[in-house]
């Protein structure tokens, strides 16, 4: 692909100013590559099927011949039906379409057309959504995107065909033909064409199953090139961390660390004094205590004569991870720093020199770590929290700003062993299985929707005795703007049965000055039910907070109401997490009992993929895994594996990618690299 029209900004499309070129970026569209690789995640079957096949209230593609001009009523402003017959074979079935009178002009009696829409058996009648001009070769399979309020549908798809008419030529195939030919693959342009319009079925199911392939390559080909660039840096540089100091940090601490924190401490400390560099996963679960243990590690490199980093996804949890590393660390002469987007620009220059001179030992911030101004003295430690929510790219920019310094990822979302090195590359696991000293489990219940009365009693208990509520919200996927509007009522309604209590809204849409002052006033207990969107999921400890009541638990996915419910039972005293929910199928009633069942985030894991045929029940962002556009790592772990192994057999090959055939698939990584470091 040593075009470099292909990656091209949006704009070089005949149509695309800066307004839809925004627009476009904010599903992450900034290329013309970008465009002709955003698949459809659905497809609408247009199929006609014989009328004696369908059944009541089935969508469905009808073709006929138009037997009776079209006509328009109307009712109330901006409201009309237009109606005519169609013609199949020997039936006549009646077609409606509501608010659609434009569509006059293209019925005309005689004529084929094909309609696709929602059919009543009993009235022989179509309620019509779309109407099919009958296209020569017509594959009947419309290619539905995923979209935002941005952006339509129709406007995407045109785009995308415009790319393809004009683009197709250009792309080169970046997996290796023999790998191809084993696996029965198609090439790039065959997976583009075939993805965004598919022919039948089959083929749809073909082109996905080499998207999928190649996708998992392009990620593991990140991982084989970032691993063999860390194998290279192996000899890595012991610190020789001070044990004298470290003791210093444990009798300030409040509490004993437990065995499974000592456990990990040790083996952390092991690799940081050892001449290889460390490449460590710590997998805990909501409230295990890995902050505490990454303390450590960054005390004990500071000791060494080093500094540290902790890059985490979200500024709330990089100002709660500041405050408490700065607590813990400022009394033994640590300077720490926190660095996010939104801190000021002299203060932000000040700490980029305070870095460069070596002033601050340790900054935390997110992925404003790996802008290019940000240069250390001496890096010797990188700790990644929840690093599957950042970029192989990203996380090399990072780890490169160091001499080969030792690295710690951390997530609360566990993954089991073997799926965790085959997503995160060659990294040693730790784990915390248990929770703290002194806190006891939280107690959780499923209730459905008429067992109410029952959860308001448990809340009140709660206030009663002093303690504070948090009740969360479901997101709804569809609409920002639904989120807002299911909030509020939930929210008034809750003012309205508590009148009592100081109810306070806490919502996305809020400025991050605002969401900071209402959670800095619950944490101080001027609020005693804090009514929530999903936006408290990471990141605050309110001990004081000692019930959650979270609703239509079943739209969201196990691991984010387990993260959900980690917000709680932070304390010394009994928490209790309440799911209300009524799940309508069999696999949201198993998912409401399992996790009511156990608190155990390694179990619910297990569980979860033992229901992996359900789908994503993780919500993607929450699930400990990368995201991928076409493929699963859970459903698709074989292909994964293969991709893993093609590619390390190919960096094993051509370590640089220097050889000619590798430079269209060179040209792609890097472009991943600039696209992961601009989000």
């Amino acid at each position: 692909m040593s075009n470099d029209a292909l990656f091209a900004p949006v704009t070089d499309l005949k149509g695309v100013g800066t307004k839809t070129a925004a627009s476009l970026g904010s599903l992450g569209i900034y290329s013309i590559y970008d465009l002709l690789f955003y698949f459809p995640f659905r497809y609408d079957d247009l199929e006609a099927l014989p009328l004696d096949q369908i059944m009541d209230g089935q969508k469905v593609m009808l073709k006929g011949i138009v037997a009776t001009e079209a006509y328009v009523s109307r009712f109330g402003y901006k409201k009309s039906r237009l109606s005519f017959k169609l013609r199949i074979d020997h039936d006549i079935v009646m077609v409606n379409f509501f608010n659609q009178p434009w569509l006059k002009s293209k019925i005309e009696v005689g004529k084929e057309v094909a309609v696709y829409g929602k059919y009543s058996v009993t009235k022989q009648s179509l309620t019509s959504f779309k109407f099919v001009a009958a296209k020569e070769n017509d594959s009947g399979m419309a290619p539905i995107y995923s979209v935002n309020k941005n952006i339509h549908q129709k406007t995407l798809q045109k785009l995308i065909d415009l790319a393809i008419d004009k683009y197709l030529d250009e792309l080169v195939d970046i997996v290796p033909a023999e790998i191809r030919k084993k696996y029965r693959l198609m090439s790039d342009q065959e997976i583009v064409k075939n993805m965004h319009h598919p022919n039948n079925g089959q083929i749809a199911e073909l082109a996905k199953r080499s998207a999928i392939f190649r996708e998992f390559f392009i990620f593991q080909m990140q991982l084989a090139l970032l691993s063999n660039t860390n194998s290279n840096n192996t000899h890595g540089i012991a610190k020789k961390y001070d044990l004298t100091e470290i003791a210093k940090l444990t009798n300030s601490l409040p509490f004993e660390l437990s065995d499974d924190q000592k456990h990990v401490v040790n083996e952390i400390f092991a690799d940081i004094h050892s001449d290889f560099q460390m490449q460590r996963l710590l997998q805990g679960d909501v409230g295990s205590g890995k902050t505490i243990v990454a303390v450590y590690a960054i005390y004990a490199a500071i000791t060494a004569g080093f500094q540290a980093t902790l890059m985490v996804p979200t500024e709330i949890l990089a100002t709660q991870h500041f405050k408490k590393i700065d607590e813990l660390l400022r009394p033994l002469g640590v300077r720490v720093a926190l660095l996010t987007g939104t801190t000021k620009s002299l203060e932000k220059r000040e700490i980029y020199q305070e870095l460069q001179d070596g002033t601050i030992n340790v900054v935390i911030g997110t992925h404003a770590l790996i802008q290019d101004n940000v240069i250390f003295k001496n890096l010797g430690l990188v700790i990644i929290d929840e690093q599957h929510r950042f970029g192989v790219g990203q996380r090399k920019s990072l780890i490169n700003k160091g001499l080969a310094p030792d690295v710690l990822a951390m997530t609360a979302t566990p993954i089991p062993r073997t799926l965790a090195l085959t997503v995160y590359g060659e990294m040693t696991v730790s784990e915390i299985r248990h929770l703290p000293k002194g806190r006891k489990p939280i107690i959780s219940t499923w209730k459905t929707s008429n067992q109410m009365d029952e959860v308001y009693n448990q809340m009140k208990q709660q206030l009663n005795a002093g303690f504070q509520v948090y009740i969360v919200t479901p997101l709804i996927k569809e609409s920002e703007n639904l989120d807002l509007r299911n909030a509020e009522e939930i929210f008034a309604k809750i003012k309205h049965d508590f009148p009592k209590q100081n109810v306070v809204l806490l919502h996305g849409q809020m400025s991050g000055a605002q969401k900071d002052e209402i959670m800095t006033d619950f944490s101080a207990g001027k609020i005693n039910i804090l009514v929530a969107t999903s936006v408290i999921e990471v990141g605050v400890d309110v001990p004081n907070a000692n019930m959650m009541v979270i609703y239509n638990a079943d739209r969201f996915g196990l691991s984010q109401l387990h993260q959900l419910r980690g917000r709680i039972g932070r304390g010394q005293t009994q928490s209790y997490c309440v799911f209300l929910a009524d799940p309508k199928t069999e696999s949201g009633k198993a998912r409401m009992k399992i996790i009511a069942s156990t608190t155990n985030g390694f179990k619910l894991a297990e569980e979860d993929l033992k229901m992996r045929g359900e789908g994503d029940l993780f919500g993607k962002a929450q699930s400990g895994l990368p995201e991928f556009q076409v493929g699963n790592v859970v459903n698709n772990y074989n292909t994964l594996v293969v991709a893993r192994e093609v590619a390390k057999s190919l960096v094993n090959y051509d370590p640089q990618l220097d050889k000619a055939e590798h430079f269209a698939l060179k040209q792609i990584l890097d472009y991943n690299q600039l696209k992961q470091n601009r989000s």
